[in-house]
């Protein structure tokens, strides 16, 4: 980094971890000013006995410390179980527009909403409503509509297997199959692309899986800030002497060493766990290049050997007998030059058969990846082509290998496994009409990025969100917030105040409702939910802290109110479904025969393991495993203007998904600010730009389109990342994404891969004395 100094821009020296992340958890339980509350909560985070941590997937042990949560989860509990409030009186205080200039952490850092409220438009606020007459006044506006493709219901990953089944059912009685969730932004292309390789969109490793591995490969992600109690995991691989092998754009002290707050003796000796053996930092958009050249060189040491005679560097007994199409894929790989793999990849030949090498001298691999390969426009065939190389060697179906997509939300696929599809099938038709008596169409609905676009259109006139912040999570927001002022209704199911909930409706609701840390209470007693990890354990979440509110509602109970207001001559039995979630487990284990025994085996500690196919080797009936093909090395076909960068969006420490806890981001040394773009030193000396220099970046999508979005007054630092590639934080970084902008197959938006113009301002740092 250059000498030059800028205000909340430094370099950090330390581990992940540490005594930095317990500070980081005191600050945070301090911060929220319900220190007791706050404490006791955070003793039952992913406890047998207690709550489910409202942050990532990652899995818990089967044997649980004293403590299980990371220094994110902390936040994320503190921010839930926080004892700030956002009354009736406060919104009587303040306007929508004058809340709209408002920070999105002041927003949220109000506190917990405490009443439902309805928008009145006169005077620009919300008011306070009875349940009864906001659900009322819901159903009629829902009812008032043309057709039920006109609505749009989403879905945040926060929401419990209860809850989504529910609203999938109240839904579908509705007559739509229009379901926005937050996984199409995230891990679309995983649900999309995988089934199509080995028939089943999840990961095939268990965290067992973990401790037989021989070598690890991480693509796209960042454990560290993304989910880091994965960190433990890999820890532990590392002091068993396994390679880890890290491919990322940026260098993320997460993936380089780790000091482990669980373990007195790091933490006083002050040393460090090493994590990534090796790191390769391919450019942004080069992963499908790697993997393609990773796969080329196998397949070439593969005939050496055998001409040599060998047994081969392939698992031939494997591919022969569980899968199909590898001549296909032979004959592209055959067809792609290394000259043209090194371009796109940003990494030498040498670098890429290293990586294959490695690869191919352990017998057991697992492969773990998250946002960095599927949020391109190719991000479905990344994803496939991640599947080809573990196929090659037999790495899926047997113990100690596998592939891992890292889920950065709760139950973000727990969700989509109780029916959270715009996509249903013919068997959840029937199941549904054997169990409830109605039908529903088998059409396809919307996305997130169709739900969007028909709002713009006219074609939907109302929205639902069971939690979540839509408006800030998708990209260009110049197109999509102004869309959403012209909705006839919007209804947010949610615990705190958040910016979509600033656009409002012609009727616009704001219904509260329990966190995943405290008490629901129905007709029968104490409720559990249950939700869905990234290695498919489905188990219990209780939480213990009296509700933030008198007046909040569970979200069962709330998509409950709303179906019997909206649909009149229903045929659920919801106030049985509500008053004990034992029936509603009961409901899902009949229409998904996976859950069998739901109720038995998710009181047992830990819960279990949902059946996943590829891990017994079981690829669907009468099929096999599929070797496909990903034309060229473009993972994000448009541009190739050597004038431009390559920008992604990524995640400060101090935030989770939308959620911005703090401004400071303290593994990349950044404090008090999120107005950064990372930046390679050439990139910015052949621009002629100087640490702290402020910049406009402006992305450029199509040569030719002429339209360009802007965003402006940020500023350039210094970090080690890839000559070309450059990073700025999410959601900001949205608004240079065009709607568009997304992958064709799995619906994702392109958050990962923009081309973009940096240019210098004059304009002085506001930060600066």
């Amino acid at each position: 980094m250059t000498e030059r100094k800028i205000p909340g821009i430094d370099e950090y020296e330390g581990a992940a971890g540490g005594w930095g992340a317990l500070a980081a958890v005191a600050r945070a339980v301090k911060s929220q000013m319900a220190v007791g509350r706050e404490t006791s909560a955070l003793r039952r985070v992913n406890q047998p006995t207690g709550f489910d941590c409202p942050g990532c997937a990652w899995p818990d042990p089967k044997h649980t410390s004293s403590f299980e949560f990371c220094e994110n989860g902390a936040k994320a509990v503190s921010w839930e179980a926080t004892g700030k409030r956002a009354t009736p009186e406060f919104f009587a205080s303040h306007t929508l527009a004058e809340l709209w200039e408002w920070s999105d952490h002041a927003l949220e850092d109000e506190g917990r909403l405490t009443h439902p409220m309805v928008y009145d438009a006169v005077a620009d606020r919300y008011v306070a409503i009875s349940w009864e007459d906001a659900f009322a006044k819901i159903g009629d506006a829902l009812r008032a509509l043309p057709h039920p493709d006109t609505a749009e219901f989403y879905t945040s990953g926060r929401t419990s297997n209860e809850a989504a089944f529910l609203y999938q059912l109240m839904v579908r009685e509705y007559g739509t199959n229009n379901f926005p969730d937050c996984s199409n932004m995230c891990h679309e292309a995983t649900s999309v692309g995988l089934p199509e390789s080995i028939g089943v969109g999840k990961g095939t490793v268990t965290l067992d899986d973990f401790a037989h591995c021989d070598a690890l490969f991480s693509f796209g992600h960042n454990p560290g800030t993304n989910h880091p109690r994965m960190l433990g995991t890999l820890r532990e691989v590392s002091r068993r002497g396994v390679p880890i092998v890290a491919v990322n754009p940026l260098r993320e002290r997460g993936l380089e060493r780790f000091t482990s707050p669980q373990h007195p003796a790091e933490m006083l000796t002050n040393t460090a766990t090493p994590i990534a053996q090796t790191y390769y930092q391919v450019k942004i958009g080069g992963d499908l290049a790697l993997l393609k050249g990773m796969m080329k060189w196998l397949l070439q040491a593969d005939a050496d050997d055998l001409a040599a005679g060998g047994a081969g560097v392939l698992d031939h007994a494997f591919i022969a007998e569980h899968t199909e199409g590898l001549d296909a894929l032979r004959e592209d790989l055959a067809r792609t030059s290394w000259d043209e793999i090194v371009e796109h990849a940003g990494l030498s030949r040498d670098d890429i058969a290293a990586a294959a090498a490695l690869y191919a001298k352990a017998e057991r691999v697992i492969l773990c990846y998250g946002m960095g390969m599927t949020q391109h426009r190719r991000g479905t065939q990344n994803v496939q082509q991640m599947a080809n190389l573990m196929l090659l060697r037999g790495n899926i179906g047997k113990s100690g290998a596998g592939i891992a997509p890292i889920r950065g939300h709760s139950n973000v696929q727990g969700d989509r496994t109780v029916g959270i599809t715009e996509k249903p099938t013919q068997a959840l038709v029937d199941a549904i009409k054997q169990r409830y008596g109605f039908e529903f169409p088998l059409t396809h609905g919307h996305d997130a990025v169709e739900a969007v676009r028909a709002i713009r259109d006219g074609r939907s006139r109302a929205l639902v969100c069971m939690g979540g912040n839509l408006a800030v999570a998708m990209p260009d927001p110049e197109t999509t917030i102004p869309a959403m002022r012209t909705l006839d209704l919007a209804v947010h199911i949610a615990t705190k105040l958040n910016r979509s909930h600033l656009i409002p409706a012609k009727q616009a609701f704001l219904l509260p409702c329990l966190g995943r840390t405290e008490r629901d209470v129905q007709a029968s007693g104490l409720q559990s939910v249950t939700v869905e990890d990234s290695m498919s354990m489905v188990h219990a979440s209780q939480g213990g802290l009296p509700p933030a509110s008198e007046h909040l509602l569970s979200e069962p109970a709330i998509v409950a109110g709303i179906a019997k207001a909206t649909l009149p001559q229903t045929k659920v039995d919801w106030d049985g479904l509500v008053g004990d979630y034992d029936r509603i487990r009961d409901d899902i284990e009949t229409v998904f025969p996976m859950f069998s025994d739901f109720n038995r085996r998710v009181r047992e500690p830990g819960g279990f393991r949902l059946y996943i196919g590829a891990s017994e080797r079981d690829w669907g009936a009468g099929r096999k495993a599929r070797f496909l093909v990903a034309p060229g090395l473009d993972e994000d076909p448009g541009e190739d203007r050597h004038d431009l960068l390559t920008l992604t969006t990524i995640r400060s420490h101090d935030q989770y998904n939308t959620t911005i806890y703090g401004f400071d981001d303290r593994y990349r040394g950044v404090s008090g600010r999120r107005d950064v773009v990372f930046m390679n030193r050439h990139d910015m000396q052949v621009r002629g730009l100087q640490q702290g220099d402020r910049i406009d970046v402006e992305s450029h999508m199509s040569r030719e389109s002429a339209a360009t979005r802007k965003v402006s007054g940020f500023i350039a630092v210094e970090y080690d990342l890839p000559r070309g590639s450059a990073a700025m934080y999410y959601p900001e970084g949205n608004r240079l994404v065009p709607l568009d902008s997304h992958d064709p197959q799995s619906g994702t938006p392109a958050y990962k891969s923009i081309p973009v113009r940096v240019r210098k301002l004059s304009v002085p740092d506001p930060h600066a004395d």
